[in-house]
């Protein structure tokens, strides 16, 4: 019997074993018009293989790619496309470059940083003032992600003084939301929707054997 541990290694197995063999088959003919012609026949049966992929960008650059590539770069012909080179097949891509940014505190980001550059540009006045205590609660309410206890005013003030250089302040009679009107506008997380779901799934799985144990009951009785 023969088995596919002791048949040639697929180069690129999403076209199976028959395209292999017909590639090799090409290998073999001596006449160049006739390899091209019946090279051109088998790129056509590969895209019929996969119809799927013909909206990619380079549809069929790819397959002649891959017909070399079968071959083993040995093709010969005078294919569309130039023969790829051996070497940027095993060529590994450029490192893309992490950005690395100094987040002084983490549980605010980097995005109220710069809305808090921004508003130091604007005018001193009431549309100011009401600028800086909508990002004061926007503090309030991201530190508050992190730590659920609590978080005290004179904390969100120190740290939208230190963000924005000392630019920002609130003035002494601004009250910021409170902690529990906060946490009511913060959605419940996946993990405790899910608990609650699974409570109320139990607790109607319980209700429905006490009503088939009552009705049990009153039948014996």
């Amino acid at each position: 019997m023969d088995y596919n541990s002791t048949r040639e290694k697929l180069i690129i197995p999403e076209y199976g074993r028959n395209v292999q063999k017909m590639a090799a088959y090409i290998l073999s003919i001596e006449d160049r018009e006739k390899r091209t012609n019946l090279a051109k026949a088998l790129v056509n049966i590969m895209a019929q293989l996969h119809p799927d992929q013909r909206d990619t960008a380079d549809y069929k650059r790819k397959l002649w790619d891959h017909l070399y590539i079968i071959t083993q770069y040995k093709l010969d012909i005078d294919g569309p496309f130039p023969k790829p080179e051996p070497e940027k097949a095993v060529q590994k891509p450029q490192p893309i470059p992490y950005p690395q940014e100094n987040i002084k505190f983490r549980p605010y980001g980097k995005n109220i940083a710069r809305i808090i550059d921004k508003a130091c540009e604007f005018e001193d006045g009431a549309e100011k003032d009401a600028l800086v205590k909508n990002i004061a609660n926007h503090l309030k309410k991201s530190y508050l992600n992190w730590n659920r206890d609590s978080v005290n005013d004179e904390l969100i003030t120190d740290h939208l003084k230190e963000l924005s250089h000392g630019r920002l302040k609130l003035s002494d009679d601004t009250r910021l939301a409170h902690t529990n009107e906060l946490l009511a506008r913060t959605p419940a997380t996946s993990s405790t929707s899910g608990s609650q779901s699974k409570r109320r799934k139990f607790g109607q799985k319980n209700d429905k054997n006490a009503h088939y144990r009552d009705s049990r009951n009153r039948k014996k009785n």
